[in-house]
């Protein structure tokens, strides 16, 4: 193989497509001060009420660190709102404040929108494959170990 392009290479063009969609996302979502990454979570928030911080995290399968500084952004920005649980006092339980459940109605259609450009001309059996094979993707690269 001719590594001339890195476009050859299936990680660098699963990365600059990522890239590309996140920044579409993230100038529609602009106007909203919220960006993809926060949008995600908050979303997840907003679908299960009263989740944890720990799970969140394991949901969006980002480490400890990064999202609680998520979730810190979120309760500054009134997206959301924390509690302690009463079975472990060192656990918070996440809600979505009316302002945050407001923004994610207000801006699903844009992330449908963004997903809508970037599959364009695909059919729906081609959507269908292409969901199986990124979770197939996504399930194998669970199963790496790095020494």
């Amino acid at each position: 193989m001719n590594p001339s392009s890195p476009h050859q290479f299936l990680g660098f063009l699963l990365g600059s497509t990522h890239r590309r969609i996140s920044g579409g996302f993230a100038r529609a979502l602009k106007p909203y001060d919220i960006t993809p990454e926060q949008w995600s979570v908050l979303l997840m928030i907003c679908d299960q009420s009263g989740i944890n911080q720990k799970e969140v995290a394991a949901a969006a399968a980002k480490d400890q660190p990064t999202t609680a500084r998520i979730v810190e952004l979120l309760l500054k920005k009134g997206f959301i709102s924390k509690s302690t649980n009463p079975g472990d006092r060192r656990a918070f339980q996440l809600y979505a404040t009316e302002e945050g459940r407001s923004l994610i109605v207000n801006t699903l259609e844009l992330e449908q929108q963004t997903i809508n450009t970037a599959v364009a001309g695909l059919n729906p059996q081609q959507l269908e494959d292409l969901r199986s094979m990124l979770e197939q993707i996504y399930h194998n690269t669970g199963n790496l170990h790095h020494e």
